[in-house]
C-alpha cells in the first residue's frame, strides 16, 4: 500500500475506522476486521475514548494483542462521556490518557487527537499538556479534529518554543461534504498539517450501497436512522449518487474506488479512515485505495459536485 505522513508516522493511504466497535459489532466481530485489516496491509487504525460507549478502545485492544507494535495506533479526547466533563484543559487530559492508554492495553498512543475544540481552554494549556506527555513517552504525535482555519493558526501560534505542535486535522470531508475547502486545506498546506477526512464516504452514500427511489437497504447506517435518513437520502444528493456512480463505471471503477481515489488526490489528505464491520469490507476499501485518476476524471466530479 502506499503509504503517506502524519509527523514522524508513516501510514497507509487507508485506514481503518474504529467507531463501530462495541457499537454495531462485538468483541468477536471486532476481531475479526481487526485481522483482516492487519492482513491486508492496514497500518493506521483510529478510535476514539467516547466510540462504543468507551467498548471500541477495549475490543481494539484485544484484537490487537502482540500486534500492537505493526501498527500506527490513533485514538482522540476531549468530548464528554460517564464519569468524565472532557475538555482539554492540562489536569483533564491526564485523566483521559491514562484511561485511554489502559483500556488500549499500551503504554504509547501514537496520535493522540482532540476531538473537538475547547473554548474554555486556551489552545496553549492544551498543548503545553501534550508536549509534556510526548516528553514523557506516553504519545507520539498529537492533532486536532473540527477545527476551523482560524483555530489552526491561533494552535500554531501557541506552540511553545522548541516544543511540537499539532501534525493533524481530523474532520469531516467527502465529494458530498467540501467544507474544508474553504480555508482548512490551504491552511494544511502552508502548515504542512496532514489531513484526515471522516465520513469520506458521506455516511455511506458514496459507497453503491444506496439507490435513488429505494429504501437504504436492511442492516446499512441509513436504514437504522429511520426518518432521518431521507435528509441524507435527498433527491438531489441521489440525483448526485447516480450521476458519480455511472462516472465511476464508466472509468472501470466503482463508486466507492471514486470517493477514496478522490480524496487521495488532494495532498494535505495522508490517509482515508473508513470504518468496516466485516472483513470483507475492509479488502473493498483497501483495494479502493488504489485508483489514481486523471484530472479530466477529477474535473469530472467537480462538475456533478461541485464546491
Amino acid at each position: 500500500m502506499e503509504t503517506r505522513t502524519i509527523g514522524s508516522l508513516t501510514v497507509g493511504v487507508v485506514g481503518l475506522g474504529c467507531n463501530n466497535f462495541g457499537m454495531r459489532i462485538g468483541r468477536r466481530e471486532t476481531a475479526d476486521v481487526v485481522s483482516a485489516a492487519l492482513d491486508a496491509g492496514i497500518n493506521l487504525f483510529d478510535t476514539a475514548d467516547i466510540y462504543g460507549g468507551t467498548k471500541s478502545e477495549t475490543y481494539l485492544g484485544e484484537a490487537l494483542g502482540a500486534r500492537r507494535d505493526e501498527i500506527v495506533l490513533a485514538t482522540k479526547f476531549g468530548v464528554p462521556y460517564e464519569g468524565h466533563e472532557g475538555g482539554a484543559s492540562a489536569t483533564y487530559i491526564r485523566t483521559a490518557v491514562e484511561d485511554s492508554l489502559t483500556r488500549l492495553g499500551t503504554d504509547r498512543i501514537d496520535l493522540y487527537q482532540l476531538h473537538a475544540p475547547d473554548q474554555k481552554t486556551p489552545v496553549a494549556e492544551t498543548i503545553g499538556a501534550l508536549n509534556e506527555l510526548v516528553g514523557e513517552g506516553k504519545i507520539r504525535e498529537f492533532g486536532c479534529s473540527n477545527f476551523n482555519p482560524a483555530m489552526l493558526v491561533e494552535a500554531a501560534a501557541a506552540v511553545p518554543d522548541g516544543g511540537a505542535g499539532f501534525v493533524s486535522v481530523q474532520n469531516q470531508y467527502s465529494i458530498l461534504y467540501r467544507e474544508p475547502e474553504d480555508g482548512v486545506l490551504d491552511e494544511c498546506g502552508r502548515s504542512g498539517l496532514a489531513f484526515l477526512p471522516f465520513f469520506p464516504l458521506a455516511s455511506g452514500l458514496l459507497s453503491g450501497k444506496y439507490q435513488a427511489g429505494e429504501a437504504p437497504p436492511e442492516g446499512t447506517r441509513l436504514a437504522a436512522w429511520g426518518d432521518r435518513a431521507k435528509d441524507e437520502m435527498s433527491e438531489e444528493r441521489m440525483a448526485k449518487v447516480a450521476a458519480l456512480q455511472e462516472l465511476a463505471e464508466g472509468e472501470g471503477h466503482t463508486l466507492l474506488e471514486l470517493a477514496f481515489a478522490w480524496l487521495l488526490a488532494h495532498p494535505p489528505v495522508a490517509s482515508v479512515i473508513a470504518g468496516a464491520t466485516k472483513p470483507e469490507q475492509v479488502a473493498a476499501n483497501v483495494a479502493a485505495g488504489q485508483w489514481r485518476p486523471g484530472a479530466e476524471v477529477l474535473a469530472r466530479v467537480d462538475d456533478i459536485a461541485p464546491r
